[in-house]
This record gives C-alpha cells, structure tokens and sequence, in this order.
C-alpha cells in the first residue's frame, strides 16, 4: 500500500514537473519567434539621379525694317551662320534633318495658331518639339525671328546683333542645326518666321541604361508590395494576445520569409541605384567636357 502511495506521489510530482516544463518552455519558444523577427532595411540609399539637359530660348526677334523684296531660305541661314561660326574659330554645323523637321513645325504652329513666342498656347517648347521628332538631345536652342529681313545674311547678322541669339549661333556645345524660313500671313500682314534649332545630341556622349532603371523601378513595387504584407502581419502578431500554437508559429514563419526576401530586394534596388548613378556621372562629365 506504501508502495503505491509512493508511486502516486512520483507521478503526480512527475506530472506537474512536466505540465511546469511545457508552460515555461514552449511560450518561451514562441516568444522568441517573435523577438526574432528580422529587422527589415528601410528605403534604398541615395536617389536615382536624372540626366539635366540644357535649354536656350534668347527673346525672340522682330526687324523693324521692311524690304519688299525680302526672301530667304533654309541653305541661306545655314550657310551665314556656319560663316559666323568659323569667323569666330568655331567648327560647322551640320544639317540635321529632324531638326529641320523641328524647325518647320514650330513656323507651321506659329502661323496657324498666330503667336510668336518659344512656347505655343499649349504649352509644348523646343524641348517637346523634339521629344515629340524623336530627336535625343543633351543641349538645344531656339532662335526666332519674324518681319522682311533683306536676304538671309542679313536675318543672321541680326541674330548675331542680339546677345542672347548670338550666344546659341556661338555656342561651341552644339554640333547640329536645323532651320526653316517660311513666309505667310501674321496678324494680318505678309512676312516672314524664321526659327534656327540647335542640338547636341545625346549619342555623342554614352547615357545611363534605362534598362537598368527599369529594373530599379520593377523592383520598388515588389518592395512596397511585399512592405504593405509584413506591416499587416506585424500588426496582427502584436495584437495575438497568447504567442504559441501552431497558428501563430505559422504566422511567424511567413513573416520571417517576406522580411528576407524584402531585405533582399532592398540590397539588389541599392546596387543597381548605385550603378545607374555612376553611369550619369559619367555621363554628366561627359557633358561638361563639351562645354
């Protein structure tokens, strides 16, 4: 009878020593899940620098002075304006087609919708004009003029007499031009628009991979989309008032995973900005040596 007193004792000591055991140790287990937790990177070092393309747009020109017998033409303009250029120990400027095109279409806007200013009343500028052509430029300037200049020496002569005009024909940045001289009806009078496009285009110097900014972007939705996803489930865990079970282990488990693969993400979007960034350095430099 002692013996099985004794034995009762043993297990019943056994049995609370076990259920004491499993209280203390598995909350223990699940509490350090938590506390665990991966600490996630915030946000990606450094910004994606742009590319800055310079604009010049002097105050347009109006000649005061009428000849009837004015008449110019885009060979005209180039040619005195190449001629000043070398005058003044320039290299030419070469043709450049969409340029020309560019050109045309800024007379064309001009006299259709009678306004003479850089930008048209919708807005669009030299820079849209060739975004719009298709031509890729590191620098562009724009030249107008309007009224019955005497001949196309002296439509330049004129720009050359105006700093800021005289300033873009000298500019030793650019490397082409593109012209259009077009005579028509203004404000109710026949007279001439003039517009001189100058470019320096983007392929003299290597620009940065947009692929790779593609890559950067693609990137930074997965980190958002994945951030919006650890955010609910942190809120959820914190709020789980009794951290064991299944369940919750289950929960921390897919937390642990997504902080990972965010982290992850977070390197790859570091290294790839970085890259991009050293690619528009050179470049810039690039730029700046054709200054």
């Amino acid at each position: 009878m002692k013996k099985i007193k004794i034995l009762l004792i043993i297990f019943s000591i056994t049995i609370f020593c076990l259920v004491l055991f499993f209280w203390n140790y598995f909350p223990g287990i699940y509490s350090k899940l938590s506390d665990n937790l991966p600490k996630i990177e915030k946000g990606v070092t450094g910004l994606i620098q742009e590319t800055g393309k310079q604009i010049s747009t002097p105050p347009p020109l109006i000649n005061q002075i009428e000849n009837p017998q004015s008449y110019l033409t885009r060979a005209g303009v180039i040619k005195w304006t190449n001629s000043q250029r070398v005058k003044y120990g320039l290299p030419p400027l070469k043709e450049s087609s969409l340029l020309d095109e560019t050109a045309k279409k800024k007379v064309d806007d001009m006299f259709f919708n009678q306004y003479f200013a850089h930008e048209s009343p919708s807005g669009l500028s030299v820079a849209d004009l060739a975004n719009n052509t298709g031509y890729q430029f590191i620098a562009i300037g724009e030249n107008l003029a309007l009224g019955n200049f005497k001949d196309d020496e002296d439509l330049v002569q004129a720009w050359m007499d105006s700093p800021g005009h005289r300033e873009n024909i000298l500019n030793r940045s650019y490397q082409e031009i593109g012209v259009s001289v077009i005579q028509g009806t203004f404000e109710g009078k026949t007279t001439w628009l003039a517009v001189q496009h100058f470019g320096l285009p983007l392929s003299v110097c290597p620009g940065p991979d947009e692929l790779i900014k593609s890559k950067i972007d693609g990137i930074q939705n997965q980190i958002k989309t994945i951030e919006n996803l650890l955010n609910n489930l942190l809120e959820e865990l914190q709020k789980t008032k009794i951290k064991r079970g299944t369940v919750y282990s289950q929960k921390v488990e897919e937390y642990n995973s997504l902080a990972s693969q965010y982290n992850t993400l977070i390197e790859q979007a570091k290294l790839l900005t970085n890259q991009y960034n050293n690619q528009v350095n050179l470049f810039n430099e690039c730029v700046n040596s054709l200054k």
